[in-house]
């Protein structure tokens, strides 16, 4: 560059050193003179004016990078984590109910917050939709890319292989009655071979008497990272369309009861995906004939504790014969492609009430909730048609009962060794004939009065099988059931809980998580590389480089350049160079 041009490329403030006079200042400014002779503004802000279609791409490359997939799967899980913390009206809807009686203060704001719908709120559907959005955005461009790179020639030979780190060099003599030129073409050949049966894309790139083959393979590293966020689309595709035919139910079927498979007639709580027509379910009935349960003996390890669960039921479709199956934790049954969990057990007592003129107003085998591992258990009576008065009986069932030092009763074993029944009696309002939905194993205590109970002029209930006590102020009578069976108690029955779940999804989640993982697995140990192989002449020899470049992390770069040179010296009948040649000085 001459003086002059240098001169006239920079200009002096008089406060700073040179700098070209096409100089970007802080505020945007260039110093390009004006045609009024002053500087002329090439921007302002130090930004370019993107406009509302700039920013709109901008925002598309924004969400369509790799970088916010990722930033958003993360949140995914991360949002999916107070499902699992916090009951969900879909899957335990009775759960949800146990919680807002004990969280009465909390419950309106995690209602507001949709956290007990967790999987259909409205923000976590947001970043489930925005995740859609990215993965196809990112994965269609790179599918088209990758398809044009798969039929594009490999590169061409470098003019400089040295220049590259993994580079070998050696030197072949030329047989007698060959040109060097010849014998360079013939050792290129036998290397193209060589990395054709490696499985290698091989192009020849021949000219002035110098032979190279450029190789790559690879490309099976970049098809598993496609297949892979492809597969997650996949799951995404088949988790949101294939929710809305998915329905989940619950019932709970006490022994010598049984359960249809109909909306109005056998479940306790329903809740279907919004393709799901409730009208046509498939008939079939569950007959629950007897629940087994072991405890440990006392005086025995872990003593008390319940080990095996066997629902023994009979299963009916119209038309076929019944069947005997049994249905154990983590072992459901298949009925109509639902899948039937075992989901909990307890008591369930044969309660009778009856009114002052000594008419039987309730007569049913009550459940009672678990509330201890030792099934100590809670549950609820609720008595409308008394002809007075509604009654409300909030019960506790004691399996084997015991007594604590401040003289509360307890349950020690978790077998029919002594059972004993009590009640708190409550006079008052239901709250079922206003139309709002109660649930069956609570009780609302606002707007009644206690009758019987800690809070009353008369003590709780207490009842042994077989026994019969007086409400109070000659309301009736209440009546522990107790119809023996081979010296057992046959009045105080067990109940399951059984979960009905049928998800027509679940085998292409199954399909494409496992392509996912296939095309992981592909992503990350299949290497992608290129490899060089020059033959140039050089007076009566030839000079031979070998050469390798990683695309991506590729530790094994440098041998697998090392094996080449070894395997092809060989073939030519000479030893390859016992180490890497020098890499040339870059300037």
């Amino acid at each position: 560059m001459s003086r002059r041009s240098s001169e006239d490329s920079v200009s002096e403030t008089v406060d700073g050193p040179l700098r070209p006079n096409d100089h970007l200042d802080q505020t945007g400014q260039t110093d390009q003179p004006g045609d009024d002779g002053g500087s002329a503004s090439a921007f302002s802000g130090g930004q370019p004016v993107l406009g509302v279609v700039g920013w709109l791409r901008w925002g598309w490359r924004q969400l369509t990078s790799m970088r916010t997939a990722l930033v958003l799967l993360l949140l995914l899980a991360i949002a999916a984590i107070p499902g699992s913390l916090v009951p969900q009206r879909s899957a335990d809807p009775n759960g949800v109910t146990q919680w807002r009686a004990t969280n009465p203060d909390l419950y309106p704001t995690f209602e507001t917050l949709q956290l007990f719908d967790v999987y259909s709120s409205v923000w976590f559907s947001a970043i489930y939709i925005l995740l859609f959005i990215s993965l196809i955005g990112c994965v269609l461009p790179r599918t088209k890319h990758h398809w044009k790179a798969l039929r594009a020639r490999p590169p061409r030979t470098p003019a400089r292989l040295s220049r590259l780190t993994d580079h070998r060099e050696t030197t072949a003599g030329v047989p007698e009655g060959e040109d060097a030129a010849g014998h360079a073409a013939h050792a290129v050949d036998l290397a193209e071979a060589q990395l054709r049966s490696a499985r290698y894309r091989v192009e020849r790139y021949d000219r002035g008497g110098v032979a190279s083959v450029s190789a790559e393979r690879g490309y099976l590293r970049e098809t598993g990272n496609l297949i892979f966020h492809g597969a997650l689309v996949g799951v995404l595709i088949s988790v949101g369309i294939g929710g809305g035919f998915t329905y989940t139910g619950q019932t709970v079927i006490t022994e010598g009861d049984g359960f249809v498979n109909s909306l109005g007639l056998g479940y306790t709580s329903f809740n279907p995906g919004r393709f799901v027509d409730t009208e046509a379910l498939t008939p079939y009935s569950i007959s629950l004939d007897r629940f087994d349960v072991t405890y440990a003996k006392p005086g025995t390890p872990g003593s008390g504790q319940a080990g095996d669960f066997e629902a023994h039921v009979t299963t009916r479709f119209p038309g076929q014969e019944a069947e005997d199956q049994v249905i154990e934790v983590n072992h459901p049954i298949t009925m109509a492609g639902d899948r039937v969990y075992l989901m909990g057990n307890g008591y369930a007592p044969t309660i009778t009430v009856r009114n002052r003129a000594g008419t039987v107003v309730f007569s049913e085998a009550v459940p009672f909730l678990p509330q201890s591992p030792t099934m100590t258990s809670q549950g609820v009576v609720k008595v409308p048609d008394t002809g007075g008065k509604q009654l409300g009986l909030v019960g506790f069932f004691y399996p084997t009962v015991a007594k604590l030092p401040s003289g509360a009763l307890t349950s020690a074993y978790g077998d029919l060794v002594d059972p004993r029944l009590t009640f708190f009696v409550y006079e008052g309002d239901l709250g079922i004939n206003n139309g709002d939905a109660r649930s069956v194993y609570a009780l609302d205590t606002d707007g009644m009065t206690e009758i019987a109970g800690r809070n009353a002029d008369t003590p709780s209930l207490e009842l042994s099988p077989g026994q019969t006590v007086d409400l109070p102020g000659g309301r009736g009578t209440v009546t522990f059931e107790d119809e023996t069976k081979n010296g057992a108690p046959e009045s105080v029955k067990r109940y399951v809980s059984l979960s009905i779940h049928n998800d027509s999804s679940a085998p292409w989640v199954l399909f494409f998580a496992i392509l996912s993982l296939l095309g992981l697995f592909t992503a990350l140990f299949v290497p992608r590389r290129r490899m060089w192989v020059k033959a140039t002449p050089d007076g009566d020899d030839v000079r031979i480089e070998y050469a390798g470049l990683a695309r991506g992390e590729d530790p094994a770069i440098g041998v697998a350049v090392a094996d080449l040179a070894e395997r092809h010296g060989k073939a030519l009948g000479d030893e390859p160079a016992s180490a890497p040649a020098t890499p040339a000085n870059v300037n």
